[in-house]
């Protein structure tokens, strides 16, 4: 996790330097010392050395409880949420977001993340900015029970304004062969439990930032009612991380299958798991979106299903259970604090159905 280091030249003189390109070394150096002792939190047993190797190294002798162990890698970014962190000054809870939307996709199908690289990539090296998202994507790994390995710090002049910046991650898994869950598991009778939001997390952003800026014409430091804080504040609200209350869930109940509501939203998220055959409906009324999801209909005037299309709407990740698993699952979830709710079922699906359909209309 450092930034470029080519060799220096031999000797100093007045010609092109990779400083004069617009690269620094010293600074990156810099973010490096900085970013250490978050990077020391973000670990686990099986973690081989420390920060600074070309490769981050994890034992995988750790694999031999396994009967057939598969691995499981993920990779994703945050997308233009960061561009409200830069604008705020705020950068390290961009770090928890990218954690979310990597190990939750790998927990989907039974995983256990066990570890993350991160890849930043800024127009200048501000060392305390970089150590800043670090620390907040350490801070993730640690709420997710993975380890922070290692990563990248790529300084880009000329491509990016000294001010711009982008993450990215990846994260791997690993889940037991016959414990893999996904859409061969569900049956006709399964039940739809969903589990709260803590806001837009990590998608839809584009749709957001137009319509609330362009259109409205509203400022981030805008105080807003309804949320009882800044806009910005609540637009750079993390995004929750599940993995560790899934894991529990499959270790307390049967599961069937994890749907992590992301891009596209609800509907096409869940589409995902749901085998040919069957159908699961989802009753808006079991729950009432945030108050952010209203005001980016209201502010733009967004339809509904555009909303849901682009949104979760209040819902980070589903899980589908049998009938007789849903009062332990939701037990579990409670005694982990963790908002969940019956929120659909799955049926036989007709001729002309679609894999999804949501029903009625949002409580509240």
């Amino acid at each position: 996790m450092s930034a470029e280091s080519p060799q220096r030249a031999p000797h100093a003189g007045t010609g092109a330097s990779y400083a004069s390109a617009g690269v620094d070394i010293e600074a990156g150096d810099r973010a490096v010392d900085l970013m250490k002792k978050w990077v020391k939190k973000a670990t686990r047993p099986e973690v081989v050395g420390g920060l600074g190797g070309f490769a981050g190294l994890f034992d995988a002798s750790a694999l031999k409880r396994y009967e057939r162990p598969l691995l499981a890698s993920a990779t994703d970014g945050v997308g233009t949420k960061v561009d409200i962190a830069r604008k705020m000054g705020v950068y390290d809870t961009i770090g928890h977001d990218l954690v979310g939307m990597v190990v939750d996709d790998l927990v989907v199908c039974g995983a256990e993340p066990l570890f993350m690289t991160d890849y930043i990539c800024v127009g200048k090296v501000y060392p305390e900015r970089v150590a800043s998202i670090v620390k907040g994507i350490a801070e993730g790994c640690v709420l997710a029970g993975c380890a922070l390995v290692g990563g990248e710090t790529a300084e880009h002049p000329g491509l990016l304004g000294e001010d711009d910046f982008d993450v990215a991650g990846a994260g791997t898994g690993v889940v037991e062969a016959d414990r893999v869950l996904g859409a061969d598991r569900i049956r006709k009778g399964d039940v739809v439990i969903a589990m709260e939001s803590s806001g837009l997390h990590s998608n839809g952003y584009s749709l957001v930032r137009h319509v609330l800026f362009d259109r409205a014409g509203m400022a981030l430091d805008q105080e807003v009612a309804e949320f009882g804080r800044t806009l910005g504040e609540e637009l750079l609200e993390p995004t929750k991380i599940y993995s560790l209350d899934c894991l529990a869930l499959t270790r307390t109940t049967d599961v069937h299958a994890f749907s992590h509501i992301t891009g596209g939203g609800l509907a096409a998220n869940l589409a995902r798991v749901i085998p040919d055959g069957l159908h699961a409906t989802i009753d808006r009324s079991t729950w009432t979106p945030g108050a952010v999801f209203d005001l980016v209909g209201t502010a733009g005037s967004v339809e509904r299903l555009e909303l849901e299309k682009t949104l979760n709407m209040g819902v980070g990740m589903m899980a589908v259970v049998p009938q007789d698993s849903v009062d332990a699952a939701l037990a579990t979830l409670a005694d982990r604090g963790m908002d969940a709710w019956v929120s659909g079922e799955i049926v036989e699906r007709g001729d002309q159905a679609e894999a999804v359909a949501l029903t009625g209309d949002y409580a509240g």
